[in-house]
């Protein structure tokens, strides 16, 4: 089994399928989002985040998910425009999905079990858990939700990827 993301179509949040083949050659931080969330503020910076490497081989793939005391109300279209008009989001906002258990999508089981990926055994435990993945589709690392998406490891980790 290959342990790269690039293997996985998921939904964008139109409702389309697409290939995270699209990636390849990029380095991705991938977050399960909630708007009712305490870490919400976090969108801000992940659009700052995505504002300083644009251009560059960098995206956020955001995966909104109501796994989590049920922050996650909204669906389509109102969860893409909450994103754009209050956080300015410019990244990729794909379909809602399960991130944890049993009800979770092929592509977050696969991101939180090291059994699959080879590297990472971290199912997300809130909203907000960030994976880090190279160009190669890789997962690399992750990050808990109290981790802010500007943090200092965070940007470096990133850039670390970039240079390889």
């Amino acid at each position: 089994m290959s342990q790269s993301i690039h293997q996985f179509n998921v939904k964008n949040i139109k409702g389309e399928e697409v290939s995270l083949e699209q990636y390849k050659g990029k380095v991705l931080l991938i977050v399960n989002t909630a708007s009712k969330c305490g870490f919400t503020p976090q969108l801000d910076q992940m659009r700052e985040l995505y504002d300083e490497f644009k251009g560059e081989d960098f995206d956020i793939l955001a995966f909104p998910s109501n796994d989590f005391a049920g922050q996650e109300p909204l669906e389509g279209e109102e969860l893409e425009q909450f994103c754009v008009i209050n956080y300015e989001a410019e990244y990729p906002i794909f379909d809602k999905v399960s991130v944890k258990g049993t009800e979770a999508s092929p592509l977050y089981k696969f991101l939180g079990d090291k059994k699959q990926n080879g590297k990472v055994g971290s199912p997300p435990k809130w909203n907000f858990h960030k994976y880090l993945v190279d160009k190669e589709g890789r997962v690399v690392d992750f990050y808990y939700s109290i981790t802010k998406p500007t943090a200092g490891k965070v940007k470096k980790a990133i850039r670390k990827l970039m240079d390889n």
